[in-house]
């Protein structure tokens, strides 16, 4: 069947959603993702950073729905018309969503660990406003341990449920999940119980703020000043591939893999992430594919990787020679010679 987004029309297998028919035409028309997470089934729908407009349901039935849709979550119909970025009230009504997701989380992002990588942080900086209307206090929490490995700071969490769906469906025996209803809803474990099965740390990986952190990585370095290199172990509970995260020689950090969209696609052991924190314990297979418009490549690559800046780029492409003949014969004075020909 055809979809057509933002004027780029495209077929896709039935079933495929708004989401994955944009991602598949690129980033710069996929809609943003919170709380949506491709490997987790069943994740999305919760957030609203992902609304368009579909202002034609389908081929049969041409006429445009009603409200936005969220992307995520919405499957495409034969003949559906899409507007992402090329609709001013999807692009208003994403300031409000900001706005929401902001109402409770504390701007602290120049001391949070999750800065450089953070996807409220981008999303943000790309959709929001720079100022706030709020006045209310917001609901603050004390952090919490979550074992031995991972600590949640609340005040940061927006809900979005991706740390709720890696632990049920990728660890045994969960024992954390969201605890009370609307504006006190939070994550918590019951009773206080730590999180201590084999994947637990994968809940660090799905958080796209700051609410869950490694507690072995926290406040070693910032984002860009580390350099992450892919690499692989044997491993018999996980498949071994990980992002390593160097400081100068010194492994801070272990991760799972992302791709393009900040995802997660071979998700690794506990062993693999807290306990080999020694380059002698992987095979390096060289530098993490990053995104050049992430702080994290800043200073870290050839130069022959690094694009210039859009202004720099916009000046070459538009720059035009200056004709600069013309009468001065009212002046009276002669005209200076070129350097070139100056004996």
């Amino acid at each position: 069947m055809k979809v057509t987004i933002d004027n780029i029309t495209l077929e896709v297998e039935p079933g495929t959603t708004i989401m994955q028919a944009a991602r598949m035409i690129g980033p710069e028309v996929a809609p943003p993702a919170m709380c949506y997470y491709e490997p987790l089934k069943g994740s999305g729908g919760k957030c609203r950073a992902c609304l368009v407009k579909v202002t034609a349901g389908s081929e049969k039935d041409p006429r445009p729905m009603p409200k936005l849709v969220p992307a995520c979550i919405t499957a495409v119909q034969d003949g559906m018309i899409v507007e992402n970025t090329v609709n001013e009230d999807v692009l208003e009504t994403r300031k409000g969503i900001v706005e929401f997701l902001l109402l409770n989380h504390p701007l602290d992002c120049p001391v949070c660990d999750q800065a450089g990588e953070c996807h409220l942080q981008d999303f943000s900086f790309e959709h929001g406003v720079s100022s706030t209307r709020t006045v209310e206090e917001r609901n603050t929490f004390e952090p919490t341990d979550l074992g031995p490995n991972i600590q949640l700071n609340m005040n940061r969490c927006i809900l979005c449920y991706r740390c709720v769906y890696t632990a049920d469906q990728i660890t045994d025996g969960r024992v954390h999940g969201v605890m009370h209803r609307g504006d006190h809803a939070e994550i918590s474990t019951y009773i206080e119980k730590a999180i201590d099965n084999d994947f637990s740390g994968n809940v660090i990986d799905v958080c796209p703020v700051g609410a869950l952190t490694d507690k072995t990585y926290r406040f070693k370095s910032r984002v860009w000043f580390s350099k992450p290199v892919d690499a692989h172990c044997e491993c018999e509970k996980c498949s071994g591939k990980a992002t390593i995260w160097y400081k100068g020689d010194e492994v801070i950090r272990v991760t799972g893999r992302k791709n393009m969209w900040g995802e997660v696609t071979d998700f690794i052991c506990n062993g693999c992430r807290f306990d080999k924190k020694k380059t002698a314990d992987w095979v390096i297979e060289g530098p993490t594919n990053v995104s050049r418009h992430s702080v994290i490549s800043a200073n870290k690559y050839g130069a022959n990787l690094i694009k210039p800046a859009f202004p720099v780029l916009q000046a070459a492409r538009d720059y035009k020679q200056i004709n600069d003949d013309r009468d001065r014969s009212f002046l009276g004075i002669q005209p200076a010679l070129p350097k070139s020909k100056k004996k």
